[in-house]
């Protein structure tokens, strides 16, 4: 196996998805012209659902992604893309009453579900710093940084550590602080601390603001020390207050994005030492996913649930995280199985995972690539982000290792 024709490769096939396919889709399909900002939700055939409603989720990451693009293949087209999502995301999700952005809006930008969710905030965060990254503009960053006082005001818990999921509009605690219907109702997820992490470090890259330095410290400091289970690599997912685990569920997407996204905090930071606790982690980590996860007719099995049963389906964002994931562990150690194994789990969703009819990704395939019906092309979850970043980052890594 050859290394460098092989980064080559990689790198030329998913600039193409992205350039081709992915950013084509989101551009031409998803933007909403009458009403303004972008559909919620597009159906299995392609048609989009102009009366769905719009989560901050789903609209922070169109901004993130346009951004990011707009930065990396300096096309103003996308930078107007990108400006048009942080507008959809300052003035319709922003709450100018009490703070935070709301969780979902009707196609009219009226709230309808006012939560504030961690999470969400989190996201908020990551696409207006990038937003400000690749543009320059002050009110993206002016507004992050608001979004990280408010968490840092209402949601971090000194007294347990780490911080708090989910409140009313007000900030009042919710007694039911879940994503998803079939997530625990666990005092603290690995879910949310991570993409606050990934938040905090995009931001940093922005502001370099001593608070937040810190604030992004403790984050990795706190996944090393209490969320990353130093035996198994796998994330401690859901944990009580005192961080004792609800269930030994393993998420593969989780574990194999975590290894990277530490990394990444790690190298902002610019700590030494702290790096060197990350990349054994993040190794930990990638070696689990590489033993357990990989799948002999490709790709990555999605989770263990709480009943201790594999499921072998194929999700769309645990395949992109997993040519990251698996890439950023040969480039930490040289490996050629770490990079084979994200050759190949690119090669899978190149073979499968790419919809020809109608475009994007299938959210979801099962064990042998065959499409599961039923799904959305878009909706509150099934986004832009992952597939889009992954290409970014190939992209990058590789023309980093070849200058």
């Amino acid at each position: 196996m050859n290394g460098n024709a092989t980064l080559r490769s990689l790198e030329r096939e998913m600039r193409a998805e992205l350039t081709g396919r992915i950013l084509p889709f989101w551009a031409e399909r998803v933007v909403d012209r009458e009403r303004g900002g972008f559909f919620g939700r597009v159906a299995p055939d392609g048609t989009p659902d102009p009366e769905a409603p719009r989560g901050a989720i789903l609209n922070s990451r169109i901004l993130w992604t346009f951004s990011a693009a707009s930065a990396a293949l300096q096309d103003p087209a996308l930078a107007g893309l990108a400006g048009r999502a942080a507008r959809v995301v300052r003035k319709q999700f922003l709450d100018d009453l009490h703070g935070g952005v709301y969780w979902m809006l009707d196609p009219s930008g009226r709230a309808v579900d006012d939560r504030k969710h961690v999470y969400a905030q989190a996201f908020a965060i990551y696409g207006l710093a990038e937003h400000y990254q690749a543009t320059g503009n002050r009110e993206s960053l002016s507004d992050a940084q608001e979004l990280f006082r408010s968490i840092e005001a209402h949601a971090r818990d000194d007294g347990h550590g780490g911080y708090r999921e989910a409140f009313s509009r007000e900030w009042r605690p919710l007694d039911d602080v879940r994503l998803g219907e079939t997530d625990p109702n666990a005092p603290r997820s690995a879910n949310t601390h991570l993409h606050l992490l990934e938040a905090y470090t995009t931001l940093l890259r922005a502001w370099p603001d001593p608070a937040l330095r810190s604030r992004l410290r403790y984050l990795v400091e706190l996944f090393l020390d209490r969320i990353v289970d130093p035996v198994t690599g796998h994330l401690k997912l859901f944990v009580d207050e005192l961080w004792v685990p609800w269930s030994q569920g393993v998420s593969y997407g989780h574990d194999i994005e975590a290894s990277w996204l530490l990394a990444d905090a790690a190298l902002v930071l610019g700590d030494a030492g702290l790096s060197a606790r990350t990349t054994k982690a993040a190794l930990l980590m990638a070696e689990s996913v590489f033993r357990e996860a990989l799948d002999p007719v490709g790709g990555l099995y999605y989770q263990i649930d709480a009943d201790g049963q594999l499921d072998r389906g194929k999700e769309w964002w645990t395949q992109a995280e997993g040519v990251v994931g698996f890439l950023n562990a040969y480039q930490m150690t040289g490996r050629l199985d770490f990079l084979e194994a994200a050759r190949d789990t690119w090669g899978f969703i190149r073979a499968h995972l790419l919809n020809h009819e109608h475009g994007e990704w299938y959210r979801r395939v099962d064990r042998d690539g065959i499409p599961e019906p039923g799904h959305e092309i878009v909706g509150p979850w099934k986004c832009p982000y992952h597939n889009a970043r992954a290409c970014l980052e190939v992209m990058q890594r590789v023309g980093e290792a070849e200058s």
